[in-house]
């Protein structure tokens, strides 16, 4: 993983300018053997108070981008992280392989599990070699093989999410990457093993979802889940895509709106600012969340797992139908 502090986002750069201050200052005072002290405590102090301002004021799109941010953990820092004996399994049996999808067998705490992760790279020849995250359709029939093969015996899958969208290349589309989806969509929701996803970044439309329909779903607080980028919203709705933030808004991508709706069953806790400032942390929530997630299906049978599975995503989505009711209405309903 790439050092946190190597990259900032615009809205941090008052925190950025404070802590180059700050260094510059015990530069200084080591070169010059001058007793700063007072003053850095003072700079390290304005330093909290900003960070604690702007994170705790963050705006949708802000979110967005700490979901973007290059040095966040990815899919295969989790599994380094939380599993051992990861066993990566390779190719569709169709194709080729896609390495946007990673996916194979691990022990979780002495367990046998199956497990498969979007991901991304921290350059760009990794980038390249990932395509930035984006799968294609040969990537979800990979992951619906291996979910295929964790049924068979019987092993909890878990899966996770982190992608801007499915590749809409031309050559993606010729091959079928919405049938491709929309298999795993319809595969998922009847698949006889537990099914857990982490959304740990980006959560975008489709691509997304392909792996998603899951018994349990869990984001972390600054990643993002929603039909659509909020770019691919800008273009589409505005033909603009400065419109960035105003999608962002109209979306309500964040974690609080994806356990609002019933999307997500659970928000992750993040450090101050981000996964990449602590991942331990993070990996530490995500162990203790995973551990109940299995205790709790693994004592089910596989008949309430499959009901509740139905239920979770049936009752997805509620509208309420209002009839307006006219001036004249009202006063004819008041003669």
């Amino acid at each position: 993983m790439e050092p946190a502090d190597s990259f900032s986002l615009e809205f941090e750069k008052p925190i950025r300018d404070l802590t180059e201050q700050r260094d510059r200052l015990m530069q200084v005072s080591e070169e010059n053997e001058i007793d700063v002290s007072l003053e850095i405590q003072a700079i390290e102090r304005k330093i909290e108070t900003t960070k604690n301002e702007i994170y705790s004021q963050l705006t949708n799109w802000q979110r967005v981008q700490i979901a973007r941010h290059p040095a966040r953990p990815y899919s295969l820092d989790y599994i380094g992280a939380l599993f051992d004996d990861f066993q990566e399994l390779h190719g569709d049996r169709r194709f080729r392989d896609d390495a946007a999808i990673i996916g194979g067998f691990a022990q979780f705490q002495g367990q046998s599990v199956m497990v498969i992760g979007q991901q991304k790279g921290r350059n760009t020849k990794e980038n390249l070699h990932r395509n930035f995250g984006c799968a294609n359709p040969e990537g979800y029939r990979k992951a619906l093989r291996l979910m295929k093969l964790a049924e068979k015996f019987k092993l909890p899958v878990i899966t996770f999410i982190d992608t801007p969208g499915a590749y809409p290349g031309i050559g993606s589309e010729e091959r079928h990457v919405a049938e491709a989806i929309a298999l795993n969509i319809m595969e998922m929701s009847a698949l006889e093993t537990p099914i857990i996803s982490f959304v740990i970044g980006e959560g975008g439309s489709g691509g997304a979802l392909g792996m998603a329909v899951a018994d349990q779903v869990f984001i972390l607080e600054n990643a993002w889940y929603s039909v659509i980028s909020p770019e691919g919203c800008a273009a589409i709705l505005w033909k603009d895509r400065t419109k960035v933030k105003d999608a962002a808004q109209a979306l309500k991508v964040t974690a609080e709106h994806v356990k609002q709706f019933g999307i997500a069953d659970a928000i992750i806790p993040e450090p101050l600012g981000g996964a990449q400032n602590d991942p331990e942390s993070v990996f530490d929530h995500l162990r203790d969340t995973l551990n109940k997630a299995l205790s709790k299906l693994g004592t089910s049978p596989i008949e309430t797992v499959l009901e509740d599975r139905y239920q979770k995503y049936r009752k997805l989505g509620p509208f309420i139908e209002a009839v307006e009711t006219t001036e004249s209405d009202s006063v004819s309903a008041a003669g």
